[in-house]
């Protein structure tokens, strides 16, 4: 969800413009596929694109048939395969025959600028904006297969998030009932999932989808090898404060890719505990006073992750001088010294990309080692949940 600021700024733009677009959005892989469930790509009238569902490869088809798939103003489901070139797809998929031995499913939807009934998309639009504004994740369910369109159809929702509660669009109440309980699970392991809830006429298969707000990365330093670290993470779409004690040193105009630049003197910063809650933090002051108070800062909350720039003697040094008290034990678990991985190279630069190579490799549960040298599929599984006994069925 990287593309969160870009997608929802494309809306915003056709808004403006009072221009439809067209959210073409990946519900379903099988197989081998460059993007996972929940990316999405935004289509204006004229063709012109915002984000990815694949590697390049099904952007421009997927471009120029949008507004066909979606002529009358209905979500529609399209399937795409990968693989080798296929004369026996059905009428509803499309053969790209790139060898990759993938299948992906994508959601076409109309969004309206003006519309007299409720948009079939509205409510993704309205999570991914408040998602945007809260800076917390949220859980979207998306029925993605139906055995009956006049009962429940497909793109139907419910929406679960801690600060708007549930959200329903979607006519069967029982169905939206159960989704809401298994949301609020997704929500917590932060992790989407597939599951077919069983009916009287079949299987209704939902996309129990997570989307997390864009990662927040602070910096503590604010000299020369914090500039491609911040532009950096800017690329990838993180949410980045920067501080440091020195006023010459963090000034906006040398960050213009921070969301935040903050002077701060030596202290207790009231906010600090909000800031870095779950956040991804580097400290690289390249000063022993301004790192070993920030690190004890930071050690007294709980970040996501702790980077701390410089030898390993150098940081256990700034352990061993700390209170004992500063030393909480699940932070210091999380505590990344020396910071970045082993890329080699020695520049600005090379430091920035080995610290967020690290970081990407903490938050998505990996080690960072090569993919030539992995066993296991390169994407995790899509989680199923499986179905359980005594559910409601439509009668």
């Amino acid at each position: 969800m990287n593309d969160l600021s870009s997608l929802l700024d494309a809306l915003d733009q056709a808004q403006a413009g009072q221009q439809d677009v067209v959210i073409a959005t990946v519900v379903k892989v099988e197989g081998s596929a460059y993007r996972r469930p929940g990316a999405r790509m935004i289509i204006a009238q004229l063709g012109d694109s915002t984000g990815t569902v694949s590697g390049g490869c099904l952007e421009s088809d997927v471009s120029k048939k949008a507004w066909w798939f979606t002529a009358n103003g209905k979500p529609a489901i399209r399937t795409y395969s990968t693989g080798e070139d296929d004369d026996e797809l059905e009428e509803a998929e499309l053969s790209f025959g790139l060898g990759c031995n993938g299948t992906v499913h994508l959601l076409f939807e109309r969004v309206q600028h003006q519309a007299a009934d409720p948009d079939p998309a509205g409510l993704v639009v309205d999570v991914l904006r408040q998602i945007k504004v809260s800076g917390e994740g949220a859980a979207l369910a998306t029925v993605i297969g139906t055995p009956d369109e006049r009962r429940v159809a497909i793109g139907e929702r419910v929406a679960f998030s801690s600060s708007a509660g549930v959200r329903v669009q979607m006519r069967e109440r029982w169905l939206a009932r159960m989704i809401a309980e298994d949301l609020q699970a997704v929500l917590e392991g932060r992790r989407s999932a597939t599951r077919t809830y069983e009916c009287a006429g079949g299987g209704i298969e939902v996309l129990l989808e997570y989307i997390p707000a864009p990662r927040r990365l602070v910096v503590f330093g604010a000299g020369h090898d914090a500039l491609p670290l911040v532009s950096m993470a800017r690329l990838q779409g993180w949410h980045i404060t920067l501080i440091d004690a020195r006023p010459h040193f963090a000034r906006a105009q040398r960050f213009p890719d921070a969301d935040r630049v903050l002077t701060a003197p030596l202290e207790p910063l009231p906010e600090l505990a909000a800031m870095v809650a779950d956040a991804a933090v580097v400290v690289m002051t390249h000063s022993l006073t301004q790192d070993r108070h920030w690190l004890g800062q930071v050690l007294q909350c709980s970040p996501a992750y702790i980077g701390q720039l410089g030898p390993r003697t150098r940081t256990e040094r700034l352990l061993d001088e700390m209170p004992t008290q500063d030393h909480d034990a699940a932070a210091l678990s999380r505590l990344h010294y020396p910071v970045g991985l082993d890329l080699g190279g020695d520049t600005p630069d090379s430091v920035a990309l080995s610290i967020l190579s690290e970081i990407n490799a903490v938050f998505n549960g990996r080690n960072g080692s090569m993919l030539k040298f992995r066993e296991a599929s390169i994407h995790a599984v899509d989680v199923k949940i499986e179905q359980q006994a005594g559910l409601q069925m439509i009668g």
